[in-house]
């Protein structure tokens, strides 16, 4: 593998304004930045949505080896192999995954010779500030960026991510991407492709990380029980799309909640628990003010041309997930 030079990361740094680190803190920093790539078996619940091979990146985080990354390039997974500075392959293990973030937390089995990042404070990254977007391989994959926007972001799969980092240019290699501030630490890490509405200039792509202060409150669980120990909000496993505010079922999982209470793609919710439905984010929060995991979601939806009520009994979508799948022999 071509050696990175830090020459490379002094232009990206003094070219968005930040500090120029000595040269081997420079390399060292983005050393911790690792490819993941994991196998996911064939039966797993994810495997059509998500494919049962994946690749993206991580950042080790500590000592004892956890790479913290976005979750769907691990869970589920049968197999993960990582990769370290120069190429070292080195087998991991799946630790952790929390839905309500987003991140996935693994752990190399072997040391990789690196220094972790350092955590810094998401809280202080505001709009319009320069970072640096990093994956795996040294300089030649960092790019410099500026945040575009920090607002809540609402996935189709029933995910909110309250203050989320919107950065611009787009990095095309995003997932588990570092986002790394003027310090050099760990603002966040890269989720998804998306297009921002910007007003004056319209609709720019852009990328959504996770903010690093989502972790620490759910690190120590990641670590210990795989999940964090809270209740689990109430899933009903279909995918949404809005419309001018109504909300049209996508997709339905196979063997989910939904599915079993009745629920198809193509239907207009209409209430939940009585209440009028005014957006994706608004029915998700709807929905979770019901209790946790488990209760029971009462729905008014228009399916073709027929009004109907129906009720979903809720589940844990940790409990519908093969979050350790036992390896073939």
């Amino acid at each position: 593998m071509k050696r990175s030079s830090p020459w490379a990361i002094f232009a990206v740094l003094i070219m968005f304004g930040m500090p120029a680190y000595a040269e081997q803190t420079a390399e060292e920093i983005l050393k911790a930045v690792i490819k993941i790539r994991s196998v996911i078996p064939r039966e797993a619940h994810t495997a059509s949505t998500l494919g049962t091979e994946r690749e993206g990146n991580g950042v080790l985080i500590d000592s004892k080896g956890h790479i913290l990354t976005t979750g769907y390039l691990i869970i589920e997974a049968e197999t993960i192999e990582v990769f370290g500075p120069e190429g070292k392959t080195v087998n991991a293990t799946f630790v952790g995954y929390d839905h309500s973030t987003g991140f996935g937390l693994l752990r190399a089995n072997q040391p990789l010779g690196v220094e972790p990042m350092k955590l810094g404070q998401s809280s202080k990254a505001k709009e319009g500030e320069p970072v640096l977007v990093a994956g795996y391989g040294g300089a030649e994959a960092v790019m410099g960026a500026r945040i575009v926007s920090r607002k809540e972001f609402t996935g189709y799969w029933e995910y909110i991510l309250e203050d989320a980092i919107f950065t611009a240019p787009p990095y095309a290699n995003f997932g588990g991407t570092a986002l790394i501030g003027r310090d050099g630490s760990l603002l966040g890490i890269g989720s998804l492709f998306t297009q921002l509405a910007i007003p004056g200039l319209g609709s720019i792509p852009c990328n959504v990380f996770i903010p690093i202060d989502l972790l620490n409150p759910i690190l120590d669980d990641l670590m210990t029980v795989g999940r964090p120990r809270k209740a689990p909000r109430p899933w009903l496993g279909i995918n949404s799309e809005e419309a001018h505010g109504r909300v049209i079922i996508s997709r339905v999982t196979t063997g989910g909640p939904a599915e079993k209470a009745g629920l198809q793609r193509s239907d207009l919710i209409l209430t939940v628990n009585g209440k009028a439905v005014n957006g994706i984010a608004d029915f998700y929060r709807k929905v979770w003010a019901l209790g946790n995991a488990g209760v029971d979601v009462p729905l008014s939806i228009l399916q073709g041309i027929r009004l109907r009520d129906l009720t979903v009994r809720s589940a844990d979508r940790y409990q519908f997930l093969m979050l350790k799948p036992k390896k073939r022999i």
